[in-house]
């Protein structure tokens, strides 16, 4: 099958490497497969790529998959910098085969539909078209459309406004990109739920979360990572930009001096976590995805005390489970899917931010040592590389005429 993958590079939350880990995998299940890609900014295509070690080890086996040679886009966009490199020089032959030209920034109808046309593709998946597709060439394109919605219909959401303008001017039914997929693909039963209410058909959201590759379990004995020493002694660990809506402050200001914790993360709350946070607390600042995934697995349990308004759960959640790590989730947190999905997967336990911290932390590590291979489990059959990629096939399958 041939499918065209459009997508504005920078937006957050991970949404860049969830497209490079899926288009890698639709490769390797044997589809033809091109990255319609821009920079977020609007400065032109992805450049030359370099190799990356830790990057390398996240997808196996060659030919080497697109994610393998990207630089770490979400680092790069946490320190602020463009992923894209300044030169345009041709990217190697291989990386070639992922690519296709340009859809026109911000909209050249007749261009936009004829760079797709060029290619021919089965389906057209659109992840994020912010700030630098148009959107007319999508009510002219007459093929198959699947949308993914990861930062909307939900309140709070300064990217879902910016994505979709039209939601404050006749709802979300008005955007020409909704209106016009033929399915629209979200990643939590919350989330369809806040697109129903918002007037979305419910026949055309499809719930299909973004898997995360494997992580290879830790030696018998090993430290398990640069960060965490694993067993009943090891550090907890803490991941996520330090912002408002992630309820980090109010965390530091109520961790117990005597329980190790790694945060990490950085962003503009991380002057007052380092003043707020007692001396067991370590601030590792942003750390590569690669080398997060390596030290997962040696920690005791993973803390999302996120309360931000998104529906879905943070793709750091599923990181967690492919290491077997446990989750300690705070309820009360705004519309955080987080404690909904733990208590559904039965991935950990749930607390609140009133409550005694202590307390929540002593019944988290007598129990979150027998749910390491539960956990194991439920991503595999969850967030999985492989039932991502089975789901996504059947559902481009029942969009396109059978041959």
């Amino acid at each position: 099958m041939r499918i065209a993958v459009v997508h504005g590079f920078g937006a957050p939350g991970g949404e860049d490497e969830a497209v490079l880990d899926q288009v890698a995998a639709l490769t390797r299940a044997g589809h033809e497969v091109r990255l319609v890609s821009v920079n977020g900014r609007g400065r032109g295509p992805q450049g030359p790529v370099r190799s990356s070690p830790a990057a390398s080890q996240r997808l196996a086996p060659p030919p080497p998959a697109l994610s393998s040679v990207i630089p770490k886009l979400s680092d790069k966009l946490r320190a602020g910098e463009t992923p894209f490199a300044p030169r345009r020089l041709p990217p190697p032959p291989w990386i070639r085969r992922h690519q296709a030209p340009l859809l026109a920034p911000r909209g050249n109808s007749e261009q936009d539909l004829a760079t797709l046309r060029a290619f021919g593709p089965d389906v057209v998946h659109v992840h994020n078209l912010y700030p630098a597709f148009g959107r007319a060439w999508v009510t002219e394109w007459t093929g198959p459309v699947v949308a993914t919605l990861r930062h909307g219909p939900h309140r709070g959401s300064r990217f879902a406004a910016l994505q979709f303008p039209w939601a404050a001017r006749g709802g979300l039914r008005q955007d020409p990109l909704l209106r016009r997929a033929d399915r629209l693909v979200v990643l939590s039963e919350a989330s369809r739920d806040a697109c129903a209410r918002a007037g979305l058909p419910r026949e055309r959201l499809d719930v299909l979360p973004d898997f995360v590759p494997t992580v290879a379990e830790p030696e018998v004995g090993g430290a398990g990572g640069a960060y965490g020493a694993g067993g009943a002694g090891g550090a907890w660990v803490c991941v996520g930009p330090l912002a408002p809506e992630r309820g980090v402050l109010e965390l530091l200001r109520r961790w117990p001096a005597g329980e190790r914790l790694d945060m990490v993360g950085a962003g503009p709350l991380e002057g007052r976590c380092r003043a707020a946070a007692p001396a067991s607390v370590r601030m590792c600042g942003a750390v590569g995805r690669g080398e997060l995934r390596r030290a997962l697995p040696g920690y005791r349990g993973i803390v999302l005390p996120g309360r931000g308004a998104r529906g879905a759960v943070p793709l750091v959640y599923a990181e967690a489970l492919a290491a077997g790590l446990p989750v300690l989730a705070f309820e009360g947190a705004g519309a955080s899917a987080v404690p909904r999905a733990v208590r559904s997967d039965g991935t950990g336990t749930v607390t609140t931010l009133d409550a005694h911290l202590p307390d929540a932390l002593d019944v988290a590590a007598k129990i979150f040592p027998t749910l390491r291979e539960h956990c194991r489990a439920v991503y595999a059959k969850r967030y999985g590389e492989a039932v991502w990629t089975e789901r996504t096939e059947c559902l481009y399958a029942s969009l396109t005429p059978r041959s």
